[in-house]
């Protein structure tokens, strides 16, 4: 069966990245989770889906403006809480977000680096838009896997992907065909996708043999891959 990431820790069971999201898709047995990482401005990591703070909290400006005691109180949780809570068995992709800062993003590798530097018995993976952030996990010693929305010069693509050490790649599922596929595995990536949420959808992303596949809704997809082997 292939394994199911919870996207943002489980959105179909509570507010993105929160507490209950969490606790929802733990309880459906999920593989893997899938959270967003953001620097903070003394130095912290937070789950939020976007930096521009706006869009999901009563907070103005960006993340990395905010001290992490604000934005805990605004409900937000820290990575250092996501590592707490996950059991170690369950594999962790963490999306650093920048908002289009390539030097921001690269910090927040750094941070994340050094978070994870003592955390033994973990698969976990560094997953994000940015070059800049896959090119410094990369380099940091960590297994870096970027996002990509776009289906052009696969080759080239490859190419990067084995200069920098890049494992990976997540090609949204509207994206997935063969000849992109094919050019990725025979470069030697792996390849997941996502964001997949209904079972027609599902049936048609398996037959590119995905290494994951991110969802909001795990038990969902569950059935649905059940449903699709009878």
């Amino acid at each position: 069966m292939v394994p199911l990431y919870a996207h943002r820790l489980g959105r179909a069971y509570g507010p993105d990245n929160s507490a209950r999201a969490l606790a929802g898709a733990l309880a459906t047995g999920v593989e893997g989770l899938e959270t967003d990482v953001c620097l903070t401005a003394d130095g912290d990591l937070v789950l939020l889906h976007h930096p521009w703070l706006p869009l999901t909290t009563a907070l103005e400006g960006f993340a990395h403006e905010r001290a992490a005691g604000e934005l805990r109180r605004a409900g937000l949780l820290t990575l250092d809480e996501l590592l707490a809570a996950a059991p170690r068995s369950i594999a962790l992709q963490l999306d650093v977000k920048a908002h289009a800062d390539p030097a921001l993003a690269a910090r927040t590798v750094d941070v994340l680096e050094e978070r994870l530097r003592g955390v033994r018995g973990r698969r976990v993976e560094v997953l994000s838009f940015t070059v800049s952030a896959c090119e410094r996990a990369a380099a940091l010693g960590l297994p870096a896997r970027l996002v990509i929305w776009a289906d052009y010069v696969p080759a080239a693509l490859a190419r990067w992907a084995r200069r920098n050490r890049v494992g990976g790649v997540c090609v949204e599922h509207f994206l997935l065909s063969a000849p992109l596929v094919t050019a990725l595995r025979e470069a030697g990536l792996s390849v997941t996708t996502g964001t997949v949420n209904d079972v027609a959808l599902l049936d048609r992303v398996l037959r590119f043999a995905p290494d994951a596949v991110t969802t909001d809704a795990p038990h969902l997809l569950r059935g649905g891959v059940r449903s699709l082997a009878a």
